[in-house]
């Protein structure tokens, strides 16, 4: 009889997976972007204000959300994910003027780095790629360049320092 109750026990588990699992996004790969949360004022190259973002960490650290705004008028949010499934980071962008950047990456050594697909446009094909990287003192650094379809630099979209509202 002991064997039977156990037997079903195991086979009728009235604990469900999900609430077996602690925390779904705990894992350290889960927490590579972590640099990255927090209030920020944003600046150019030469030091001018351009715009502000809050970056936070939503649904239990399963979504790393941001919400841009811009110092012309320009807004976006972006909402940001680690897959398991295929251990890439994924983010997607959407503004105030209607565009759309779908990213995939990695993270490695205080940096993330994302990628488009290859776009078309008239002046032809390229990718999107976005580098974060992590500064000694604390800010963030977000590089977002253009390349042809060999990986070659042809421009820059966007460079800001994400420098910790006081």
């Amino acid at each position: 009889m002991k064997t039977f109750i156990l037997l079903l026990l195991l086979t009728f588990n009235p604990f469900p997976k999900q609430a077996q699992e602690d925390c779904p996004c705990c894992s350290s790969e889960h927490h590579e972007f972590d640099f990255w949360i927090g209030e920020w004022e944003v600046f150019n190259e030469k030091g001018d204000k351009i715009g502000e973002n809050l970056v936070e960490a939503l649904e239990d650290h399963c979504i790393i959300s941001e919400n841009w705004k811009g110092a012309t008028g320009t807004s976006g949010k972006s909402f940001s994910y680690y897959d398991s499934k295929d251990q890439t980071w994924n983010q997607l962008w959407i503004s105030n003027s209607g565009n759309i950047l779908k990213l995939k990456g990695t993270a490695s050594k205080g940096k993330m780095v994302l990628k488009s697909d290859l776009q078309e446009s008239e002046k032809g094909k390229f990718y999107n790629q976005v580098t974060w990287t992590k500064n000694p003192d604390g800010s963030v650094t977000q590089n977002w360049i253009l390349l042809d379809e060999n990986g070659k630099k042809i421009g820059k979209a966007f460079k800001g320092i994400y420098k910790k509202k006081n």
